[in-house]
């Protein structure tokens, strides 16, 4: 956990980011529910170790049961109000991205960030209770999530504790009235095929991540319309889906490579995934992009370290983290966006990956 930013704000988490504090029931009546002691009770609240896994089970069902709300330990007229910026990764460029905008917009709004690094999950693989439940003991006034995979049980616990947040780059479609930020994934789809098509690439495939993902699912789609547009058939077999590992994206792009007819081009739905096909080419001895053009997506760092250099559609990921705490401190001042969902542009950056097909 990191904390950056400056202090300042009057304080807490004022109008419509304050935690609830409306009356509940007592950390006794949970006791009383669970069967175990007050100071027992506690300890799994507090987030203690030294309980046993059946009591901590009994106890988290009987607080979420009994609907309890964590008090924060903080004094909120003197605090500076604090958001959490939750992210999946710090290693990689693009959380770096997220923290550099989230960062500065926080800084010029008075606020602290803390950070904290994906949600700690358990069997069923949702977020479980304990993390949550830091938000409200640390007094957090919202929270920004990048990227995240929150299923409705934690959208409910949002919503009951009052803890305003907003998605940046969601990874499923929120539910409604969620606010979210995110880029024009569906033309950045358009943009990188028109760009291979303008060199005289027809049998172009297109590498994209896992399906029903909202951005690789824009991403095809702008893929597919732009080759419509265009007049030009869409191929059987170029379309395929991996995971954003390398070891998943060589083994389709070896398949595209022995297909019948492979393709001369191929968009890959991102910059890290655009490794893999490069591996994959240089394995066969084909070179980018006398052989094959390769274009990405997001821009990141790794685009220019690759040889050649990658050509690839810039998402603004930073301007993305900034636009999402804006809008957070809007919600947490009382004020609802207009438009629950906030895109922001595309462009294509023009390196040495993408050439005219030979001959």
């Amino acid at each position: 956990m990191v904390r950056t930013g400056g202090a300042g704000g009057a304080g807490g988490a004022g109008g419509a980011g304050r935690v609830s504090v409306a009356a509940g029931p007592t950390l006794a009546v949970v006791a009383r529910e669970a069967g175990v002691s007050v100071p027992t009770a506690s300890k799994v609240v507090n987030g203690r170790e030294d309980v046993a896994p059946d009591t901590r089970r009994r106890v988290t069902e009987a607080l979420d049961r009994l609907g309890y709300v964590r008090r924060p330990r903080f004094d909120g007229a003197r605090a500076p109000r604090m958001v959490d910026l939750v992210v999946d990764s710090l290693e990689s460029s693009g959380s770096g991205a997220v923290l550099h905008g989230a960062e500065e917009a926080a800084h010029d709004a008075g606020l602290e960030i803390v950070v904290s690094v994906a949600l700690a999950r358990g069997r069923s693989g949702s977020p479980e209770r304990g993390w949550l439940d830091k938000l409200v003991t640390r007094g957090s006034s919202g929270v920004l999530f990048n990227p995240a995979e929150l299923g409705a049980p934690q959208y409910a616990w949002l919503e009951q504790h009052r803890i305003p947040f907003v998605m940046i780059d969601p990874v499923l479609e929120p539910p409604p009235g969620v606010v979210s930020v995110g880029a024009t994934n569906w033309q950045g789809g358009v943009t990188a095929t028109e760009h291979l098509l303008s060199l005289g690439h027809e049998r172009i495939a297109v590498v994209a991540g896992h399906r029903h993902t909202m951005s690789s699912d824009a991403r095809v789609a702008g893929y597919s319309s732009a080759l419509a547009l265009a007049g030009v058939p869409r191929r059987a077999g170029y379309v395929r889906h991996a995971g954003s590992d390398e070891a998943s994206v060589r083994h389709l792009m070896r398949e595209l490579l022995d297909l019948p007819e492979p393709p001369t081009a191929v968009f890959v739905c991102s910059d890290r995934m655009a490794l893999g096909v490069y591996e994959a080419l240089a394995e066969r001895g084909l070179r980018v992009p006398d052989d094959m053009s390769v274009i990405g997506f997001d821009d990141l760092p790794e685009a220019r370290w690759l040889a050649p250099p990658l050509t690839t559609v810039r998402q603004p990921l930073s301007e993305m983290a900034a636009t999402a705490l804006r809008l957070l401190v809007r919600i947490m001042d009382g004020h609802r966006p207009e438009s629950t969902r906030t895109e922001l542009s595309t462009r294509l950056v023009e390196r040495a990956s993408t050439a005219p097909p030979r001959g």
